[in-house]
């Protein structure tokens, strides 16, 4: 089995992992980003995380946690097999001769570059999730133009193709998705490499136990959410924003109405549901990831 079909299968099985552990988080996330600015004197529709749950609980039941998954599943397989395969392919290119260990600056590299081949399959993917994620929260608040009301991922791609400008709909938001993912990616696998090394005392971390790696995955999660995340608040309310009559003309538009209208913590708004998902699903998707790859020999 050749090193990209290994990189394939572990990205896949490490996607898969991720997605069960982090989907009702990211949920939670979209709504708290997404919901609309209350009427004076009115209060949020949501007034934190827990309660997010509770009224999506109360709606929705489990399954309403688990909405727009559909997407993200038949993707995030495809996501991570393409991120991580990248990263191997430029792991490849990087090394001075076969199996040498790289610098953790190779691979902020590694990570950067695997971020923007990422970048392309994650923008329509995510538009999709985030219009059904988000429609409940829009719904009640009676904004314009939440006329539409999508019956599934299929029914969002349909009609963004129809009446949002062809291919070119579904990529609203490219700008802000690559600003996301290559310097998140970078920190992301820099901050992985440079805690195993640190872990294992040296370069060879061919060595390190579950737990280790776990620890590893899950605060490099981290260190991509926070090195990225006003980028993915700007990403989230350009993806949902109206096509007929849109709040924002652009990612620069939106940062600077974002910043006007809710002050820097506007541009954290579902920050804590956003690192709690990360940990968890990241120390699933490495681990997974790590496990497979080396079970493939």
């Amino acid at each position: 089995m050749g090193d990209v079909a290994k990189d394939l299968a572990a990205g896949t099985v490490g996607g898969a992992a991720q997605l069960i552990c982090g989907h009702p988080f990211d949920t939670i996330k979209v709504k708290l980003q997404s919901q609309p600015a209350p009427l004076p004197g009115q209060p949020l529709k949501y007034a934190g995380a827990m309660d997010a749950v509770r009224q999506t609980l109360a709606a929705e039941g489990p399954r309403g946690l688990y909405k727009g998954m559909g997407a993200p599943l038949a993707t995030v397989a495809a996501f991570n097999a393409v991120l991580f395969s990248v990263r191997g392919q430029m792991e490849a290119l990087l090394r001075s001769e076969p199996g040498a260990p790289l610098t953790v600056n190779q691979q902020i590299v590694c990570g950067a570059g695997a971020g923007v081949a990422v970048s392309i399959l994650a923008c329509p993917t995510e538009l999709i999730k985030c219009r059904l994620q988000a429609q409940s929260a829009l719904a009640g608040s009676g904004s314009a133009g939440v006329a539409v009301k999508y019956g599934g991922p299929m029914d969002v791609a349909r009609h963004v193709l129809r009446s949002e400008g062809g291919v070119k709909g579904l990529f609203k938001g490219l700008v802000p998705t690559m600003a996301r993912e290559v310097p998140g990616n970078a920190a992301m696998f820099g901050v992985y490499e440079a805690l195993k090394q640190y872990l294992a005392g040296g370069q060879d971390t061919s060595k390190l136990g579950r737990g280790s790696l776990m620890l590893a995955g899950g605060l490099a999660g981290g260190a991509f959410w926070i090195s990225v995340y006003p980028t993915d608040v700007v990403k989230s309310v350009i993806q949902v924003d109206d096509y007929k009559n849109p709040k924002y003309s652009g990612s620069i538009h939106a940062l600077r109405k974002i910043l006007a209208s809710e002050g820097v913590k506007g541009l954290y708004k579902g920050f804590g549901p956003a690192m709690a998902r990360s940990v968890p699903a990241n120390a699933a998707c490495f681990l997974a990831y790590e496990v497979t790859r080396s079970s493939l020999g």
